[in-house]
């Protein structure tokens, strides 16, 4: 016997459950659909849990680096991980029962725990209930992507959800991976006290990034005693009596990495193997990902899919963002687009990278006639007086518009300073506006100002 509402959202990540109210609220009869963990890869193995890891970890560093600030520490500084852990497992738990809380309570909404699938355009079966929609919603997020490597099949490693059950120190963590995860946990467990080596495929790390940014970030993690490996063009893994083996095939140094734990940090793949997707003809691309317009619609008239599972944007503001989008046209009778959004994310190293809009390499491959202006931290008084000088800022500008194109904030506090460039972006302003602001001073963001006031014309490639 079927079960008919309104709409169905399969997914209670950081998209599903704020549609879900929005749709309740506007009057609709509603079932949500989960198969696993309220709240998604965010709240659960993801944002939440990584950055306070993180934030343990820093307190570590700045503990060992207490003499630098004139701060005498009687005794060596240890990391207890069941503590760390247990502060780790605190703070998911608050934020997943609290989605798990929310959703129970709504008012029009159904809870489904189990594995939902596409029956047809219009039905999705759970737990042996068919539900009936007109609308459906697809927000089953992605996983770590596990490579077809050697010894894969047969070696024991880690992705960053079982990284979260980790309450001991990997006596040598081998990071596969060069970039945003690969890179945060990296530097978290250098600093709790591993010895931490990463093996990258790539000629430099977070290849999306400019060359300057990625050599940057190198130097970060080496001055803090990580070991970079570049150009490992045949990686493969193997046991070691109790100890794993990385083939690196890169220089400088041993070809073999043997260590304590692996940690495969390749990229992400979309939840979408096992969706029935093919009983309702929903299209994919060759990476498994839902395909959609600028609107988030499927192929498929009344499916919308949101989130991770698009392929259009794989952080959680670009989730939520899709929901807002969903919602605005469904419900308020609004024309909202994902190229309306201008790229933004940062890097949760320790000190952070905040980017947005277009990189120095995409302005030049652009053609454009532009603008550029550099500002290392050690410019900044805030910095120095943190102690903290590593990394630059960065912005690039239309030398005939005066709009900002994009830029990039590496130091202190750059996940939340590059976010005022960012707003100038969405209003659409010359760069003039920012530059004649006044900034509180002292602060990373007043220095933007002074940036903007020494650009220079951008040389050609």
């Amino acid at each position: 016997m079927s079960k008919r509402f309104d709409a169905i959202i399969v997914g209670t990540g950081q998209a599903g459950p704020s549609l879900a109210a929005r749709m309740t609220q506007a009057g609709h009869k509603v079932a949500i659909i989960e198969r696993k963990l309220f709240g998604g890869t965010c709240v659960n193995v993801g944002c939440t849990p990584t950055k306070t890891l993180v934030a343990s970890a820093r307190a570590a560093h700045m503990a060992r680096r207490a003499a630098d600030f004139g701060v005498a520490i009687s005794s060596s500084v240890a990391v207890d991980m069941k503590k760390v852990k247990a502060r780790k497992d605190a703070v998911v738990r608050q934020s997943n029962e609290g989605v798990t809380n929310w959703l129970k309570g709504m008012d029009g909404l159904t809870v489904y725990e189990g594995h939902g699938r596409l029956e047809s355009a219009s039905s999705v079966r759970v737990n042996g209930d068919v539900l009936e929609a007109d609308k459906i919603v697809l927000n089953v997020g992605g996983r770590a992507h596990i490579p077809d490597m050697p010894g894969v099949d047969t070696t024991p490693f880690l992705t960053n959800s079982g990284m979260m059950e980790l309450d001991e120190l990997p006596e040598h963590l081998i990071v596969v991976g060069g970039s945003y995860i690969g890179l945060e946990f990296a530097q978290m467990y250098r600093r709790f006290g591993s010895r931490v080596t990463v093996v990258e495929r790539s000629d430099r790390l977070i290849t999306r990034d400019d060359v300057d940014v990625s050599e940057a970030v190198d130097d970060i993690l080496v001055a803090e005693g990580t070991d970079v490996r570049l150009n490992a063009n045949c990686i493969a893994l193997a046991l070691r009596g109790d100890q794993i083996a990385v083939t690196a095939d890169c220089p400088p140094g041993p070809e073999e990495i043997v260590g304590s734990h692996v940690l495969l940090a390749v990229g992400r793949r979309p939840n979408t193997d096992d969706l029935g997707l093919d009983k309702a003809g929903v299209e994919t691309d060759a990476r498994g990902f839902v395909t959609v317009d600028d609107q988030l619609r499927t192929n498929v008239p009344g499916i919308w899919a949101i989130g991770d599972v698009n392929g259009r944007g794989a952080f959680t503001h670009t989730s939520y963002n899709d929901f807002e989008i969903v919602a605005a046209n469904l419900l308020d009778g609004e024309s909202r687009r994902v190229t309306d959004r201008i790229t933004a994310y940062g890097l949760f190293i320790d000190p952070p990278l905040g980017r947005v809009g277009m990189t120095e390499r995409e302005v030049r491959e652009s053609g454009r006639k532009a603008l550029i202006g550099k500002m290392m931290m050690t410019r900044v008084g805030r910095a120095r007086e943190r102690g903290e000088t590593q990394g630059f800022m960065k912005v690039l500008v239309d030398a005939e518009s005066k709009h900002i194109l994009g830029a990039a904030v590496l130091g202190i506090g750059g996940d939340e300073v590059v976010q005022s460039v960012l707003n100038v972006m969405y209003a659409g302003a010359p760069y003039m506006v920012m530059q004649r602001a006044v900034h509180i001073h002292p602060t990373v963001t007043e220095l933007i100002p002074t940036m903007l006031g020494d650009l220079q014309p951008l040389e050609a490639a």
